[in-house]
C-alpha cells in the first residue's frame, strides 16, 4: 500500500499538449478533436478555447477521454484509462477546409487522425506526428510512419532508434527526432546526425514535457531555424512543461 503526497485534476493528452504551446508562442492553432457531452467535456472545451485554441469539436455521447496518471518523483508513469470516446467517422470536407493554408498538419495518435492520413497526404502539407514509444512493428503506427514528413519518438520502444530513423530520413523524411529523457534528444536529417543536451529544471512534473518539446521543434522549423536550432529550442520548450503541473502554464489559473 502507498499513500499519494498529492493529487491535482489537469488537462490532459498529446493534442493538447501541443496545441497549448503552439498558442502560446504565437500560432494559430485549430484542433480537431472528439469530446464528449458531458460537464467535464464542456469544461474542458472552456479551457483550451480560452488559451486561444480554435477547437472544430467531433461531439459525441458521454465522456471525454480521461487517464489517471501515477506518478513517480522520478517521472515514472502509469497511466490508466478511465473512459474513451466513442469513435465517429471524421468529416473529411470539414477537415480540407480546415487544413486549407496551414503550414503543418500534426496528426497525432488516433482513429480520427488515421482515418484522415490519406486527405492529409493529398494536401501536400507536411504532415507532423509523434510516434510516442513506438516499437517499430506495430501495425497501427505504420500508415503515420509512412505518411510523415516530421516524426518524433521516444526511445523506450526500441534498443537503438537510430537505423530506423536512418531509413525514414532515406525513405523521403524530412527529419526523424528521438527524445532520451533527461539525456537529451537526437535528429536525423539528410545532413546527417544531431544532437542536444536536456535543458536545466526545477522539475515539477513531467507529463506533456515531450509535447512542449514536439511544438517548440516545430515552432523553431516554421521560423526558419536548422535542425540544431530546432532542437535547442525544443530542449527549451520542454522545461516549461516541466516546471508546471499542467501541461502549460497558462492554463494553471483556469483550473485552479
Amino acid at each position: 500500500m502507498q499513500f499519494a503526497l498529492e493529487e491535482h485534476k489537469a488537462i490532459g493528452g498529446a493534442s493538447a499538449g501541443k496545441a497549448l504551446h503552439l498558442a502560446a508562442l504565437g500560432h494559430k492553432v485549430t484542433c480537431h478533436i472528439a469530446v464528449g457531452d458531458d460537464a467535464a467535456s464542456i469544461r474542458l472545451r472552456s479551457v483550451l478555447e480560452s488559451a486561444g485554441i480554435e477547437l472544430a469539436c467531433v461531439t459525441v455521447p458521454g465522456a471525454s477521454e480521461r487517464h489517471l496518471n501515477l506518478m513517480t518523483h522520478a517521472g515514472e508513469r502509469v497511466s490508466v484509462y478511465l473512459s474513451t470516446p466513442t469513435f465517429a467517422e471524421p468529416d473529411v470536407a470539414q477537415f480540407r477546409t480546415l487544413a486549407e493554408g496551414a503550414e503543418a498538419l500534426v496528426m497525432d495518435l488516433s482513429e480520427t487522425s488515421r482515418s484522415l492520413l490519406p486527405e492529409s497526404v493529398v494536401s501536400g502539407i507536411p504532415i507532423w506526428t509523434d510516434l510516442h514509444d513506438y516499437d517499430g512493428h506495430s501495425d497501427f503506427h505504420e500508415p503515420f510512419v509512412q505518411a510523415a514528413s516530421h516524426l518524433f519518438m521516444n526511445a523506450e520502444g526500441m534498443p537503438d532508434p537510430l537505423p530506423f530513423m536512418r531509413v525514414r530520413v532515406n525513405a523521403g523524411a524530412t527529419v526523424v527526432v528521438c527524445t532520451l529523457g533527461s539525456e537529451g534528444a537526437m535528429a536525423v536529417d539528410a545532413d546527417g546526425l544531431h544532437r542536444v543536451d536536456s535543458a536545466p529544471a526545477e522539475i515539477r512534473d513531467t507529463n506533456g514535457a515531450g509535447d512542449a518539446f514536439f511544438a517548440g521543434f516545430l515552432h523553431a522549423t516554421l521560423s526558419g531555424a536548422s535542425t540544431d536550432e530546432a532542437l535547442a529550442s525544443a530542449a527549451a520548450q520542454a522545461v516549461v512543461a516541466l516546471e508546471s503541473k499542467h501541461l502549460h502554464p497558462c492554463v494553471e489559473d483556469a483550473l485552479a
